[in-house]
């Protein structure tokens, strides 16, 4: 994945494995945080997250004109900010990856799912709060999200 150093403005090119991570700029040494936002993900990214990153993932399932989805979506991104460097928040447009909805069985958005070591480990569908979801995860993970 590329992430863009805040000092210098130069993408970096960051292993999946550590998103999750504190990390230096290959240009000025500055440092790279942890992914502290949702990243949007196609198949072959979602794959790839998946099989090399060592915290919980949570996945937002949605879709465009879903209003439930576009209401919960401040929330994912202020999980995704409280979460940085402890899980990885991934977001599955429905509508253009219809093959990873099927592979989860999505039949409503939207719908969240917990994933840890390659497994699913939490499920739930609707709207709820950064707080409440940060929660989910890490009890979801056995605290794993806090301990990473």
């Amino acid at each position: 994945m590329l992430r863009t150093c805040v000092q210098c403005g130069t993408d970096n090119r960051v292993p999946a494995k550590f998103l999750a991570a504190k990390g230096k700029c290959g240009c000025c040494k500055g440092v790279l945080g942890p992914i502290a936002e949702p990243i949007d993900v196609d198949l072959t990214t979602f794959d790839a997250l998946v099989k090399e990153t060592r915290v919980p993932i949570f996945i937002d399932f949605w879709a465009a004109w879903c209003g439930p989805c576009r209401m919960v979506a401040p929330e994912v991104k202020a999980m995704a900010q409280s979460l940085a460097g402890h899980a990885i928040v991934l977001k599955v447009d429905t509508e253009r990856e219809p093959e990873l909805a099927s592979r989860f069985s999505i039949q409503s958005i939207p719908t969240f799912v917990i994933m840890h070591q390659g497994r699913v480990v939490g499920r739930r569908s609707g709207y709820a709060v950064a707080a409440d979801l940060a929660t989910w995860v890490q009890a979801s993970s056995g605290g794993a999200a806090a301990r990473a």
